[in-house]
């Protein structure tokens, strides 16, 4: 239930906030340094999970038609034992976030109440419903950004702008998954997607990290078009689905692209090293 494939991709999503807040730069290295770091990581598996599992739970009567198969329709897993593992999951992400800073909490909430907000409202509207699942990645971005325990600037929020968009296209292009989609749907995701990878690159240039980025822009453009022209061709749901899974673990390599973006080609590499972890778990569990 908790898509561990997808969880990695959101600590990667938390890496690339703190790289982009700046906070790698410092130059003291030390445990009490990097504990702040590790607790974000864990608030985010907690709060990504928790929306995940929320997720299947207000999906039970519809999962019971269309994905018979997964674990709560199938009966291995109850409602009741659902409801309280992710609320489990929930608090231990809350109190991870409280852990770093006040600032850090509030942004741990909003994650919270955009996760809910999805799983219970927001999937079931054409156009408010993408950019609300795009929003929880964006405030996920930005719970790594407050590790510096300031109210994140302008910039920032932009920049926070891009995974909203891209998860939005993302979404779009996942509803149709189980029937088959629309060829315009995928054009215009395709769209995004190349905003997506060009705003990125606009600010690699300015930030004279153009080269650096590309390594790993290169590869991420290469993962998302690949199966999304092979389901412009054939827009039937296998297609889709492999398209769908394709752009969220490919997350991991636009987090790296953001870190090397900004400098931090270190925590650049180690994002992207947690690209085959997420593949290998991709393997094993669902990722839509």
């Amino acid at each position: 239930m908790m898509r561990p494939a997808n969880v990695v991709t959101s600590v990667a999503d938390v890496l690339a906030g703190i790289a982009i807040s700046g906070y790698f730069l410092s130059p003291v290295m030390s445990m009490a340094y990097i504990d702040p770091v590790l607790l974000l990581c864990l608030s985010t598996i907690g709060l990504y999970s928790g929306g995940i599992i929320f997720n299947d739970v207000f999906d039970f009567e519809l999962d019971k038609l269309e994905r018979p198969e997964r674990a709560l329709p199938s009966g291995i897993v109850s409602i009741r034992e659902a409801t309280i593992f992710g609320a489990i999951c929930f608090a231990v992400g809350i109190i991870a976030a409280a852990f770093v800073n006040t600032t850090s909490l509030s942004m741990a909430l909003l994650v919270m109440i955009a996760a809910l907000t999805y799983d219970k409202w927001g999937k079931h509207l054409s156009l408010i419903g993408p950019v609300n699942m795009g929003l929880c990645r964006g405030l996920n971005l930005l719970l790594g950004v407050t590790i510096i325990s300031t109210v994140p600037e302008g910039w920032w929020l932009i920049i926070a702008v891009i995974p909203i968009i891209y998860i939005a296209s993302i979404t779009m292009i996942s509803r149709g998954e189980v029937h088959g989609g629309s060829k315009k749907m995928l054009y215009f995701a395709a769209l995004l997607y190349i905003l997506v990878v060009t705003f990125i690159l606009f600010i690699a240039h300015n930030k004279g990290h153009f080269l650096l980025t590309l390594v790993f822009v290169v590869p991420f453009y290469w993962m998302i078009f690949t199966p999304l022209f092979k389901a412009m061709e054939d827009p039937v749901g296998k297609n889709i689905g492999k398209a769908v899974k394709a752009g969220v673990i490919a997350l991991i390599l636009l987090n790296a692209a953001w870190a090397s973006a900004f400098g931090i080609w270190y925590i650049a590499l180690v994002i992207a090293l947690l690209l085959p972890l997420s593949i290998w778990l991709s393997k094993t569990f669902a990722v839509t």
